[in-house]
């Protein structure tokens, strides 16, 4: 009998990305966000009492780019410590035997020494511009890490770079950097335009991972009897914003400008994570950015066109 896994988020970009790579290997247990609310502590316990999963994976979060955290502070601190507070105590208590948290490359600092490695956690403040997300992140990695020290849980976290690909938002303003641009350049070139503004000044360096290769990496992950409390997940390479948007603008065929307004804000200047841990356990990647963008783009021409774009 196959084991049964929880996969929280499921429509999410992430999650709809592990749900792929994993069917057929587990039995799949989901639920709609209009039946279950990850915010309401009670439904939570209600729904892991009844379900029993074996693995819980924690891909649920509310995202979103510079724009959306800097506006929305309130929301991405309270939603996302709601999530990784409800799901990993119920999961706890109705002896959920195995737990997977989806955190983030925002929740390392600033100034972290680059690439990234996973001791630099805690180690200097955050990106101003994505703390009350980072934060909320934080809490769910280092309540795994105690559950994992104090009842001897199998509770642990992967820390994924930048993910793109199919089935990412594309919301005008709360969209992050790579769909942003995709719908930005797109748009541009079906009315003509000459010229797209990206915000900042175009030289922060970023590490984007394809989606698939995420959700790979973490059934890769899935395997390994004793991991890391948390690991990073990440392609080896960044590139500038200005250079991912001359890729985009290469990819969708827009033969414009491009236009950088210094006037908004870059975030953090350089963030390309260690992933050496994750490579000694025998994991890469599979996608080139440019091939990974070119999927992504050919997709949002699909979802376009099926009026199935989220955003």
């Amino acid at each position: 009998m196959r084991s049964k896994a929880y996969i929280a988020g499921h429509k999410g970009m992430a999650g709809a990305a592990i749900m792929r790579r994993l069917n057929g290997h587990y039995h799949l247990i989901t639920h709609e966000r209009t039946e279950l609310d990850l915010c309401e502590q009670a439904a939570v316990d209600r729904f892991i009492a009844t379900e029993r999963p074996d693995l819980v994976i924690i891909a649920a979060a509310k995202v979103g780019g510079i724009y959306a955290n800097h506006t929305y502070p309130v929301d991405f601190i309270s939603d996302n410590l709601s999530i990784a507070l409800n799901l990993i105590n119920a999961s706890h208590r109705y002896d959920v035997s195995r737990l997977l948290f989806l955190g983030s490359s925002f929740v390392y600092p600033r100034e972290a020494p680059q690439p990234i490695p996973e001791a630099a956690l805690l180690s200097g403040p955050l990106e101003a511009t994505n703390e009350p997300y980072a934060i909320a992140k934080i809490a769910g990695i280092k309540l795994c890490q105690c559950y994992r020290r104090q009842y001897r849980r199998l509770y642990h976290s992967v820390m994924p770079c930048n993910l793109y690909g199919p089935g990412d938002n594309y919301h005008p303003q709360n969209a992050h950097v790579i769909p942003a641009l995709i719908r930005r350049f797109h748009e541009a070139k079906d009315r003509g335009a000459t010229e797209v503004t990206v915000w900042g000044t175009g030289t922060p360096r970023r590490e984007f991972l394809y989606v698939d290769d995420c959700a790979e990496g973490i059934s890769h992950l899935l395997q390994c009897d004793d991991p890391p409390d948390w690991i990073n997940l990440g392609s080896g390479t960044d590139v500038t914003i200005l250079e991912i948007a001359k890729l985009i603008k290469k990819v969708t065929g827009f033969n414009g400008s491009i236009h950088f307004d210094a006037t908004k804000p870059d975030g953090a200047p350089c963030k390309r994570m260690d992933n050496t841990r994750m490579q000694s356990l025998g994991w890469q990647p599979h996608h080139t950015l440019e091939d990974g963008i070119a999927k992504t783009y050919a997709h949002f021409l699909r979802e376009r066109e099926t009026q199935q774009l989220r955003e």
